[in-house]
């Protein structure tokens, strides 16, 4: 299955090709949620959490980009780091505008996921 192409970024908002604008997402082959970080107990000191990747994997992604923010203030957790390491899928972590464009270059060729933070 494909994954949405991201059509636009900007401090708060991003755009998704067949969505409405939003402020965070998850986004997996054939299809994106708005990403809450309540679920996983995500925060910016905490980092991103192993149960919002493990979610992208459970929707198909063979290769999964974390966004930190525009300022790369998100943390990944050591948890999450090890998690992937574990699973020995392939990901990056990058800030949330060259996310975007990782992000993008994967949605062309293979099933991949992203965990996107739309401001700091």
């Amino acid at each position: 299955m494909k994954s949405p192409i991201i059509e636009a970024i900007q401090w708060g908002s991003m755009k998704l090709e067949g969505y409405p604008s939003g402020r965070d997402f998850m986004i997996y082959p054939g299809g994106a949620k708005s990403w809450d970080w309540n679920e996983s107990n995500t925060s910016h000191e905490k980092g991103i959490q192993p149960k919002d990747i493990q979610f992208l994997i459970d929707k198909g992604a063979v290769n999964i980009v974390l966004a930190t923010g525009m300022n790369s203030r998100l943390k990944v957790s050591d948890a999450a780091i090890e998690f992937l390491e574990k699973t020995g899928i392939e990901y990056c972590i990058l800030s949330t505008e060259d996310a975007v464009k990782e992000y993008n270059r994967l949605a062309s060729t293979i099933p991949v996921g992203g965990l996107f933070h739309t401001t700091c």
